[in-house]
């Protein structure tokens, strides 16, 4: 009895194992390909361009002070330093000191090119009467570029509200003023005597006396002219200047300091300092393909990856012509300095709606350029979902129940992110939950 139940059980194991040639071919081949589809939706299509990008000011300044401003001082030594890494600071604010000397931040556009003294005229004179007048010391009485009496009063009241007395224009200036007052007198004093002696009665016989008399008094009177004259002009050339050494211009405030690399004690050779002004924006490159899909006023988000901010923006300005990305910064004159080794690009400069938050200052992060949308809400498929027939006409092929298919004449439109906007022919059934086919798959997966 036992014999015979395990004859039976094997048997029973054989049939399982053993197959016909035509069975185990039918076991080992390919499942039969399965569509694949999409639904069809109904939404807002865009478009889009992602790049880099990294957060800077409008403005970025190396300060690199020349010198101390004074003739004979030797070279340019670190004294003090009033603020650090992080700080905000007011235009008016001596960032540091070098040689004994301020470095003042002021409020204007144009770079630093010569020192200003009384008397100089231009727009850069205009501009420093400008940021006085913020700082509150207004150029009482003087012509807007014409540095006269009141921007000396300006300038002074400037210094003095941070605790130094400006330099003099010249260093016998109030040694020429004072020999042009003594001039003056003195030659006041040749006209009285002269006039007072004229004013003595004469007789016939001293009339030649009296006109030697008359033109001592002529002459007297155009000596004190001469001797006026000066004296006003030693006077508008004494008094305070502005050395180009202890000014920085910066275009907006509150500023920020980026980077301090200097210490009391150390020699001034090259930056100082970092400080950066304005609103913060952000600067990416585009590649060629790109360049052509961006146009100033466009969309862009803008995300922070190290902590997930993101800001809406729109574009600013685009580059026609390829360049270098740049360090940002400036040196007190204006000019920019270029980031060695990066790769070239079409610069694209993106505007925050809104300030974005000192911290992101110098991060680095992705911008999403929004390149084109429909107005309203279109249908959309997959760009997998249309196919072109041999007459060139246009559709999507709509999976129905079963292995029902029924294929939709469409007409595309706009499209971005593997998305089209489909538009059914006239009289032909196309709407939004549809399932469209998009390819097949050999697997046989949905």
């Amino acid at each position: 009895m036992v014999t015979a139940i395990a004859v039976t059980g094997l048997g029973l194991g054989a049939s399982q194992v053993i197959k016909s040639p035509a069975q185990a071919a039918a076991d080992t081949a390919a499942p039969p390909p399965s569509v694949m589809t999409a639904p069809v939706e109904r939404r807002i299509l865009r478009d889009s361009v992602i790049v880099r990008g990294t957060v800077t000011a409008s403005q970025t300044v190396e300060v690199a002070p020349s010198g101390s401003g004074q003739e004979g001082a030797g070279s340019p030594v670190v004294t003090r330093v009033n603020v650090g890494t992080g700080d905000t600071f007011r235009p008016g604010r001596a960032l540091m000191e070098v040689s004994g000397r301020p470095v003042i931040a002021l409020k204007g556009v144009l770079p630093v090119y010569r020192d200003l003294k009384p008397g100089a005229e231009g727009k850069d004179v205009a501009q420093l009467q400008q940021a006085l007048k913020d700082t509150g010391h207004p150029v009482a009485g003087d012509r807007a570029g014409f540095f006269g009496p009141g921007t000396k009063t300006a300038l002074t009241g400037l210094y003095q509200s941070i605790g130094y007395d400006p330099l003099p224009s010249a260093p016998d200036g109030d040694d020429k003023v004072a020999s042009s007052q003594d001039a003056v007198t003195e030659a006041r004093r040749h006209l009285q005597d002269a006039q007072s002696g004229g004013q003595t009665s004469v007789t016939a016989d001293e009339n030649s006396k009296a006109g030697n008399r008359s033109e001592d008094v002529s002459r007297a009177r155009e000596d004190l002219d001469r001797a006026e004259k000066k004296l006003a002009q030693a006077q508008a050339a004494s008094g305070p200047m502005l050395p180009a050494s202890e000014v920085v211009y910066l275009k907006g405030f509150p500023a920020r300091v980026d980077n301090v690399s200097a210490t009391v004690g150390s020699r001034v050779s090259g930056s100082v300092m970092t400080v950066s002004a304005g609103r913060l924006v952000v600067t990416g490159y585009l590649s060629r393909e790109q360049h052509s899909l961006v146009r100033p006023g466009q969309r862009v988000q803008i995300l922070s990856e190290l902590d997930g901010t993101t800001a809406q923006a729109a574009v600013a300005s685009v580059a026609d012509t390829v360049t270098r990305p740049q360090t940002g910064s400036q040196d007190q004159n204006g000019h920019a300095a270029p980031s060695d080794g990066a790769p070239q690009g079409y610069a694209v400069t993106v505007l925050p709606d809104q300030a974005l938050d000192a911290s992101l200052a110098g991060q680095d992060v992705r911008l999403t350029i929004e390149t084109a949308a429909t107005k309203n809400s279109v249908l959309v498929v997959p760009v997998t979902a249309v196919s072109t027939g041999a007459d060139g006409t246009t559709a999507v092929t709509v999976a129905e129940h079963g292995d029902g298919r029924r294929r939709v004449p469409v007409t595309t439109g706009a499209s971005g992110d593997g998305y089209v906007e489909v538009r059914p022919a006239q009289g032909a059934r196309l709407a939004a939950g549809d399932k469209v086919i998009t390819g097949t798959d050999a697997q046989g997966s949905r």
